[in-house]
């Protein structure tokens, strides 16, 4: 059991190579309200991205429901770079790490209040989401203080951002993850699959600017055809993550 007196410990996810954020990650050192480092991105351009080529899509991994994409490159070494901030928080026995990509902009105003809610919120075995835009269904309010929510939503939004993430957690994600076969985002989406508690903040005070630091990758353009394709499963997906997680809220 984590002991409430143990720091929390702060980690900016950069890609060496991507020298354009630099000065960016520098002051959002200085910015956060608790001792960071920064931690070093899996690269996916590079020969020995952790063993990237094991973790290409698997449908044999059995986990419903099934993913209908195939992962690229960069998504898998997404996936693994959050893993490594996870093994981090667990081998520096913080109580939980604020973990930071290294596109996003914090309101001064705003998110101190956001964070002050998530720490209240934080136990050792909570992920506590800090999204850039309220697109979650409304859910169970765990706490609410000066007009900033913390909720348990119906269905875990996407996007990885910024996260406050105790070191049960971390533990339990590394665990429930040593094989994957979608992106980290739609898969922490699937509560009923790794066991985690998650909540979300809002407002947040997180924003992005990878636009203006170069941005992020670029997909090739499908024809229409393909495109419509896509969205048809797509939907699909996402009618199934949100039965699955309404199935699990009746069990929970």
């Amino acid at each position: 059991m984590a002991d409430a007196a143990e720091p929390i410990g702060g980690l900016i996810i950069h890609l060496e190579r991507a020298t354009g954020r630099a000065a960016h990650v520098a002051s959002l050192l200085n910015a956060l309200p608790v001792e960071a480092e920064v931690l070093s991105a899996i690269d996916a351009r590079a020969e020995d991205a952790e063993g990237g080529e094991t973790w290409r899509h698997d449908p044999a991994l059995g986990l419903s429901p099934r993913y209908p994409f195939p992962l690229s490159e960069t998504e898998v070494a997404v996936f693994l770079s959050h893993r490594r901030a996870w093994a981090r928080i667990v081998a520096a026995g913080w109580r939980a790490g604020l973990v930071l990509e290294d596109d996003v902009t914090l309101d001064p105003v705003a998110f101190p209040a956001a964070y002050g809610l998530a720490a209240k919120v934080l136990n050792e075995d909570r992920f506590v989401r800090l999204p850039m835009k309220d697109r979650e269904n409304a859910g169970e309010t765990v706490s609410e203080r000066a007009g900033v929510r913390a909720v348990r939503p119906s269905v875990v939004g996407l996007n990885l951002q910024a996260s406050l993430v105790g070191r049960g957690a971390a533990q339990q994600l590394l665990a429930a993850s040593e094989r994957f076969d979608r992106p980290v985002d739609s898969w922490l989406q699937m509560t009923w699959d790794h066991g985690v508690d998650i909540l979300s903040i809002w407002p947040s005070g997180v924003g992005e600017i990878s636009g203006d630091l170069g941005g992020s990758t670029q997909k090739k353009r499908k024809g229409i055809t393909a495109r419509l394709r896509a969205e048809v499963a797509r939907g699909r997906y996402r009618a199934a993550i949100a039965r699955m997680s309404a199935g699990s809220r009746t069990k929970g």
